[in-house]
Order: C-alpha cells, then structure tokens, then sequence
C-alpha cells in the first residue's frame, strides 16, 4: 500500500510537472524560484482564514482555545511569510543560492 502511494505521489509531480514547467519558463520565471514561492503561498492558506485547514487541526487537538485566539497566534506567521515572499520578489537570488552552490553553477 506504501509503494502504491508512493507512485501515486510521484506520478501527480510529474503530470504537474510536465504542464506548468513549459509555461513558468516561458513566462520569464526560474522554476526553482517559482517552486518557492508557490510553496509559500501554500502555506499561508493553510494557516489563514477562510480554509485554514490547520487552525481547525489545532481547535481539534486543543479544543479549550478558542479559534479566535488560535487565529491571533497565526497571524505573526503569516506576516513572515509576506514578508519572505516580498525579499524572494526584490532578491530572487535568495531562492537559487543553495542550488546554484551544490552544482557549481556561479551566481
């Protein structure tokens, strides 16, 4: 059952993959940049009203906090992240220094 997830999980990346790569490097964007971003994004949705998938996790698990003040906790989170995704808009080399200093490639 592990395996079968596994494939599963490996063939979405890649059907996602296969679509979007044509068109974020076409549009003028590096995909490992945009895959940052992306996952930021993510992020923030998780943790931020109306989904904010896990703060319902988080009432469940503590269900003696209200959802207001759990909400009020997320919000300096959320701010980092906004500011993270403006510093990756203004510097995009912060995205790609990593990968660029494993392969070799000069900044």
């Amino acid at each position: 059952m592990v395996w079968l997830n596994a494939a599963l999980r490996g063939c979405r990346k890649r059907c996602a993959g296969s679509t979007h790569l044509p068109i974020i490097t076409t549009a003028g964007f590096d995909p490992i940049r945009f895959a940052v971003v992306l996952t930021i994004n993510m992020e923030i949705g998780l943790i931020s009203p109306p989904v904010g998938l896990n703060l319902y996790v988080i009432n469940g698990i503590a269900p003696d906090i209200s959802l207001k003040t759990i909400l009020q906790g997320s919000l300096p989170f959320v701010a980092c992240m906004i500011i993270a995704i403006l510093l990756l808009c203004l510097f995009p080399g912060i995205a790609t220094w990593l990968p660029d200093a494993v392969t070799g490639t000069t900044i």
